[in-house]
């Protein structure tokens, strides 16, 4: 997805000084860590014990997780739930999931905390003062955030752990209260508390009233990974099954009495607005029953959808004017090298990410400059699922029902937009078939909960595919330059790079190789297209950038390039380890046949380093992808198949975009609608796919996007070995690799 929502490090870092210092602290953060009084009403039922926020057992002994992250595929639920059952010593089949209520008490504190702090350490004693603070950020923030590739290095180590193992402690605490016997001698599994000594037993259910009048330890003591029992193994995913057999609910499927369906068509141009229309011929379709303006949309309401989607054909719109109706994607390219040619003159300079050694020297000394300048264009996120929403607006109360990765967002963005008080709005949530940081933002349920309230209807919206195209948060487009400098021994001993529109995570753009001299810069190059998070953020660029162009370097040098990137890595082992085992394992050096080509690349995103190698071969000119070899080094790998398939899933999104993701703008607006003019990899196209796993000693990194930004620029490295082309530009369709080199680079 996607990023932290749109919360970076600093914003969290003020909101929680300002938390701590105006007063709370006192009042919230230094008081125990322990909401279960706050939340029972909430979560629990008859019967129900809270053993803390996140962990509630009934009398038959069924443990269900209370988990702060939603569900699109990824299948981190389970993993959470894993995570909690292993610290926990429960056995797998007494433990279920429910995701946290839409409730200021759920909001993550543990995510911004864990993104925050890391594995730093904290005062026992000043722990739960941490906990207060970072939880009343969340608050302040309204986070209840899936995304950042977070839920597992977070949540799940400083959540879910800590939850289940306080949970242990506090069973244990029963036991032995209850057969006065020293907790040393009692032993904790499968879900069941035994003392061995006289024989006794007891299951987790029959503990759980007695358990539940101890407070949960803050810092209990966590199981050290030798001790693991379902942490590193593969536990069948609770969410699978529903899709399956077809009864999985998602935002699509809601359905409320007397609901009607609502399409919707935007103002083409971004910023524009509706001047006047007429729906005279709307109005008489069977089955509609309002046609109405949100300011920068028309909606038409009707008994199905397709009604509603036909009707809107017949609506004339006349929309404002703009100062961008005449905008181009050939404007913005022009717009941005030309800023770029400002930085480079010292002109306009907003930033620098890295400023070391001395470049002057480095380049005045060099035996050979090299230069180059690599494009990408605006992305899509071309969620399977269109964005949609229900809502129902009645007695001053609006409930929505939708696939969100920010409910409590989305609750505030609705209570907003028809100003409401927060309590006021409900959401209920469901699975989302797609998210990538798109639904990280609620317009499409403020969108359906004004057109509630203006109809007195429930009503279902839906945005056709074209709508869902063309009025996405784009991932920006980028023009990133750079000069490299090598000495007389093929050395790379400067490093020089400008681009523009710089975005989260701060870190994109750096490169993990020793470089004496290196210079990061960046500059603004804004416009009306509306961007936000998609799938690895800025790495998504970056990783293409940086890792194509030191192929350039490598093939400048006459060096291979997988041993120039082992030698530059010589002071990072986890790297150079899993550079390692790629090559390996994808049989680098082994002879290729003419017309096929072999690319590698390495990056780290996200506490996960991921190295890729990918073959293909061409044929009438065209490019295929045949093999793609993975290394990834997580830190641990909770789910061995979930971090798997996080990898592939990451590989084909990025490979999808790299081979054929472009949005273009002309006339101000954006002109692909569906599939046909946007593809993405079919099942035809898919190559095969190898995942090596690596487990080190690092902190645990994340596995929803670490997959995406790697393969761009091994593709492109593999096609410099096939054809002598250099692709600088994406996406990779738009070449004829039956060109000759010269007339190809003429292209870029």
């Amino acid at each position: 997805m996607a990023d932290f929502g749109k919360i970076t490090r600093r914003a969290f870092i003020g909101t929680s000084a300002v938390v701590g210092g105006g007063g709370l602290i006192l009042g919230v953060a230094l008081r125990r860590g322990d909401r279960r009084e706050q939340v029972a009403d909430m979560v629990a039922e008859d019967g129900e014990q809270m053993l803390n926020m996140w962990i509630k057992i009934d009398e038959a002994g069924q443990i269900t997780a209370i988990l702060p992250h939603s569900e699109m595929g990824q299948g981190a639920q389970t993993v959470l739930a894993q995570m909690l059952a292993d610290e926990m010593d429960a056995d797998w089949q007494d433990v279920s999931f429910v995701e946290a209520p839409v409730d200021d008490e759920y909001a993550n504190g543990i995510l911004g905390q864990g993104f925050m702090l890391g594995d730093a350490k904290v005062p026992s004693i000043l722990i739960p003062t941490v906990a207060g603070v970072f939880h009343q950020a969340a608050k302040a923030l309204i986070q209840q955030i899936t995304g950042g590739s977070l839920s597992i290095r977070t949540t799940g180590v400083y959540g879910m752990r800590v939850a289940g193992a306080a949970a242990r402690e506090m069973l244990l605490k029963a036991a032995a209260g209850l057969w006065q016997v020293p907790e040393s001698e009692l032993v904790a599994a499968n879900s069941r508390v035994s003392h061995k000594a006289s024989n006794r037993s007891a299951s987790y259910g029959e503990l759980a009233t007695a358990a539940a009048r101890f407070e949960p330890s803050p810092t209990p003591t966590l199981k050290d990974p030798s001790q693991f029992t379902l942490m590193g193994t593969d536990v069948p995913r609770r969410d699978l099954p529903s899709k399956v057999n077809g009864s999985a609910q998602f935002g699509i499927d809601a359905q409320v009495p007397g609901m009607r369906y609502a399409a919707l068509k935007a103002a083409p141009v971004f910023g524009a607005q509706v001047a006047r229309f007429d729906d005279s011929a709307a109005r008489q379709r069977p089955g509609v029953s309002d046609v109405l303006s949100l300011g920068d949309a028309v909606v038409v309401v009707a008994e199905g959808y397709w009604q509603a989607e036909q009707a809107l054909t017949d609506v004339q719109i006349e929309w404002t004017a703009t100062d961008n109706d005449t905008a181009s994607s050939t404007q913005f390219s022009e717009k941005f090298r030309s800023d770029l040619a400002a930085a480079n003159r010292g002109e306009a300079v907003t930033g620098a990410d890295r400023e070391v050694g001395d470049s002057v020297a480095a380049f005045e000394s060099a035996a050979q400059v090299l230069e180059a300048t690599y494009e990408v264009p605006f992305l899509a996120h071309a969620c399977m699922e269109p964005m949609n929403a229900t809502a129902r607006f009645a007695d001053g109360q609006c409930e929505v029902w939708v696939g969100a990765q920010n409910p409590l967002g989305y609750r505030n963005e609705v209570a907003a937009a028809l100003e409401l008080e927060n309590e006021q709005v409900t959401i209920h949530q469901h699975f989302m078939g797609g998210g990538f940081g798109r639904r990280a933002t609620g317009d499409v349920a403020v969108q359906a909960a004004r057109i509630a309230r203006a109809t007195g209807t429930p009503v279902k919206l839906i945005w056709s595919r074209a709508q869902d195209m063309q009025h996405d948060i784009y991932r920006p487009a980028t023009v990133s330059q750079f000069r490299a400098a090598l000495d007389a021994d093929g050395q790379l001993i400067g490093w020089d790079n400008v681009f523009h529109e710089k975005h989260e995570p701060a870190e994109a753009p750096l490169i993990p190789y020793s470089v004496a001299a290196q210079t990061i810069r960046y500059t603004d190059s804004p416009t009306h297209v509306p961007f936000g998070p998609w799938r690895s953020v800025d790495h998504s660029q970056h990783g293409f950038f940086t890792e194509a162009f030191l192929d350039e370097v490598a093939a400048a040098a006459a060096r291979d390039p997988y041993e120039m990137r082992r030698e530059m890595l010589a002071n990072k082992p986890r790297h150079r380890q899993l550079l390692d085992e790629v090559a390996d394992k994808a049989g680098w050096g082994q002879p290729m046949a003419a017309g096929q080509g072999r690319g590698i690349s390495l990056q780290e995103s996200f506490g996960t380093l991921v190295a890729q190698v990918v073959e293909v071969s061409l044929k009438d000119g065209k490019i295929g992808v045949d093999r793609v070899v993975c290394a990834v080094d997580a830190g641990f790998a909770v789910s061995p198949n979930g971090l798997a398939a996080q990898m592939e899933s990451g590989i084909i999104y990025g490979l999808s975009a790299a081979m054929y993701g472009e949005i273009t703008v002309a006339d101000g607006a954006v002109q692909q609608t569906a599939f046909h003019d946007y593809p993405v990899v079919r099942m035809n196209d898919a190559p095969a796919i190898e995942i090596h796993i690596v487990n080190s000693d690092a902190p645990w990194g994340g596995a929803g996007e670490p997959g995406t930004p790697g393969i761009a620029p091994a593709l492109a490295n593999a096609i410099y070995a096939a054809t002598g082309t250099r692709v600088r530009q994406l996406p990779v369709s738009q070449y004829d690799f039956e060109y000759r080199i010269e007339e190809q680079e003429e292209l870029i």
